[in-house]
């Protein structure tokens, strides 16, 4: 498959640094998630060491308004849309359900099922559409080179593109769906998928968050104007292992790694941002300081999460509480607070 050099950029509305320090920040939070999950502070942590490119690129080419649907893995999106990255590490320390309001960001919840988050997103594609106050909103829906091979996901091609429904699906392709390598999954690239469906595919370099920024802005403005959907492939390599609760040494070829370092999306842009004169001296060491900044911020803010409240899964169950939930509400509660041999609930 060529490389395609039509993608436009203008590079005036660009701010690259900024790219940069989005990338390395969140790298940073990636790498202290680890580090918590190691010391016990975290159940999981699913990380996107290596994908940094391919988030902030797709995050930075948003506007307001638009609503996005990410997988569990999207944390550099979230970043992009100004979440608080404390409230993503409460779904992963068992506090929290989700973490947050997605209205207040345009940052729906983090979607664990394979897949389903693609019908969510064209869902509410449809509703964009016959909202006349949604006018100019674009849908941005995350998927990973697994998701494809689920239902959810063709179901959701489908009405995209039979209503002509203003979503992007951007598929980070980093290779491996666990542990199945994307050659078992397609005979083709995640590109050329779209076709079968009825949209326009592309394929980026997924560690050149210009190009993914520069793909992601012309699908999104191509959605607005009722163009209908698109699939960007983002062709990259999840460095780390699929979570923290896996082996990917036990089905992954140590040279891969060795080869996806040598193209670090990182490394790339600081070589761009140094030729190109476009940073002041001390512009990564600020970065540095304020990696820093964070991570102790990330620490302090892990343990600090409230302790959820027991009866929370009952409440918000239904708008009303019914007969039902109200007596294993009561039974939960015994189980919890069990009566010592007087009868009197410890």
């Amino acid at each position: 498959m060529r490389p395609d050099r039509r993608l436009p950029l203008d590079l005036g509305t660009v701010d690259v640094p900024s790219l940069y320090r989005d990338m390395a920040l969140t790298r940073r939070l990636d790498a202290e998630a680890i580090a918590l999950q190691r010391q016990g502070e975290l159940g999981l942590w699913p990380s996107l060491f290596g994908q940094e490119a391919a988030q902030i690129g797709a995050g930075h080419a948003l506007r307001d308004g638009d609503m996005v649907f990410p997988t569990y893995r999207e944390h550099g999106v979230a970043w992009c849309r100004g979440l608080d990255p404390v409230a993503l590490l409460g779904l992963f320390r068992g506090t929290t359900l989700g973490g947050w309001n997605p209205r207040q960001t345009d940052f729906n919840l983090y979607t664990l099922v394979i897949g389903a988050q693609t019908l969510h997103a064209v869902g509410y594609a449809m509703g964009v559409v016959r909202d006349e106050t949604a006018d100019g909103a674009a849908v941005l829906a995350f998927l990973g080179d697994g998701a494809l091979s689920e239902g959810e996901t063709n179901e959701a091609f489908i009405w995209a593109a039979t209503q002509k429904l203003p979503v992007v699906f951007f598929c980070q392709n980093n290779q491996w769906a666990i542990s199945a390598p994307f050659s078992v999954q397609s005979r083709v690239p995640v590109a050329r998928r779209a076709a079968g469906f009825g949209f326009p595919g592309i394929r980026v370099d997924g560690n050149d968050v210009l190009a993914c920024l520069a793909a992601t802005r012309q699908a999104l403005e191509t959605a607005r104007s009722g163009g209908g959907p698109t699939l960007v492939e983002a062709f990259t390599y999840r460095r780390n292992a699929h979570t923290t609760a896996d082996d990917a040494t036990r089905y992954r070829p140590a040279h891969e790694a060795d080869e996806w370092a040598a193209k670090d999306p990182l490394s790339r842009l600081r070589v761009h941002l140094v030729d190109t004169g476009a940073v002041e001296e001390g512009f990564f060491d600020e970065v540095e300081d304020e990696a820093r900044e964070l991570a102790q911020r990330l620490r302090a803010g892990c343990r600090a999460l409230p302790e959820p409240d027991p009866d929370a899964p009952f409440a918000h169950t239904y708008a009303e509480p019914t007969a039902e939930l109200a007596r294993q509400l009561g039974e939960y509660r015994s189980f919890l607070s069990p009566p010592d041999g007087n009868g009197v609930p410890a």
